[in-house]
């Protein structure tokens, strides 16, 4: 007969990766660990794993039997929790992924304030731009950035910001401001990828959708690195206004051609689907998407706006100030006409 905690150790060292950092995790020597799998395989007349030197790998056998245990182990664990939960606050450890530049994006403090206000939570985030397997490795909660794919996983949109157009003002100051999308194609652009030599922006404009062909100067892989440049003064750049919304509050960076913007991104909080989610997971989901509706981090649309609104009155002043000028002048040619 299959010995359950084998199994549950199996299923540990699939999701740490080895032998030595399962042992870390719940404290056991790796030798033992290494013993009790080598058991189950001889009890089940398959090998589950490829063991070397430098790396573990699972067989067939061993991620389908993987698949097949790691949901009901999960189930196990959680149900535990939850009855451990209902007797008091949420509790308990949580895995979380996220962005390289998550904690750039958002403040680390919130982290300070999630874990006094949930102080038998504990919090280990694993940082990374690839996409987590949630279940293979003991992720509960990713948050994740762009526009989703279909998949099996359970998805929250927590917040969407729109992408609009900033300079410096030192870069407008040395180069000027452009006035038409088709300016650009003059100016220095802060692009993604330097695959090809033109990048296309598409944006949604006052006439419907636009799109130009702009040569980009400078190319950055991340949006803190084109926000950095944007910042520095090096080109124009096409970010994301939750992003840019602190420089764009404290003048730092600028809207040009405000009334041109891309397609919203979103960030997600993204979990394997459960009948019940444990209180810590769902505790920390709510306290990100409170932060966010109440626009602590996406300032960016009420910036557009509110500098928009500054760019129109100063038209009307000075159309204002050329009319009265008009009115001025006609009066003096009436004076030159009757002397």
């Amino acid at each position: 007969m299959l010995d359950l905690n084998d199994i549950w150790l199996f299923v540990h060292v699939v999701r740490a990766g080895s032998f030595a950092a399962a042992g870390r995790k719940l404290s056991m020597p790796p030798n033992t660990i290494s013993r009790r799998l080598q058991a189950l395989e001889a009890g089940m007349g398959v090998r589950l794993l490829q063991r070397s030197t430098r790396q573990l790998n699972m067989t067939a056998a061993g991620r389908e039997f993987f698949e097949r245990c790691a949901p009901g182990l999960e189930d196990i664990e959680h149900a535990s929790a939850s009855l451990t939960e209902s007797r008091g606050e949420p509790s308990g450890s949580l895995r979380v992924t996220a962005p390289v530049d998550f904690f750039d994006n958002f403040s680390i403090e919130w982290m300070h304030e999630f874990m006094s206000l949930y102080p038998k939570v504990q919090l280990e985030f694993v940082l990374s731009d690839g996409r987590a397997d949630l279940i293979a490795e003991g992720i509960d909660l990713a948050f994740r950035g762009g526009v989703l794919p279909d998949s099996s996983l359970v998805a929250r949109k927590l917040v969407e910001s729109h992408r609009g157009l900033v300079a410096s003002p030192r870069y407008l100051e040395r180069h000027g401001t452009p006035r038409t999308l088709s300016d650009l194609i003059g100016h220095a652009c802060l692009a993604a990828s330097q695959a090809p030599q033109h990048t296309t922006w598409k944006l949604e404009g006052p006439e419907g959708p636009e799109s130009v062909r702009v040569n980009p100067r400078l190319c950055v892989n991340t949006a803190q690195g084109q926000l950095r440049a944007a910042r520095a003064g090096l080109g124009v750049a096409l970010l994301p206004t939750m992003l840019a919304s602190e420089d764009l509050r404290n003048g730092t960076l600028v809207h040009i051609l405000p009334d041109y913007q891309r397609d919203a991104m979103g960030l997600y909080a993204v979990y394997v689907h459960r009948r019940q989610l444990p209180s810590a997971v769902s505790a920390l989901i709510e306290f990100f998407a409170d932060k966010l509706e109440r626009g602590i981090a996406d300032k960016g649309a009420q910036v557009c706006q509110e500098h928009l609104a500054r760019e129109l009155a100063a038209k009307e002043t000075k159309a204002l100030a050329e009319r009265k000028q008009g009115v001025g002048e006609r009066g003096r040619q009436r004076e030159k006409v009757s002397a």
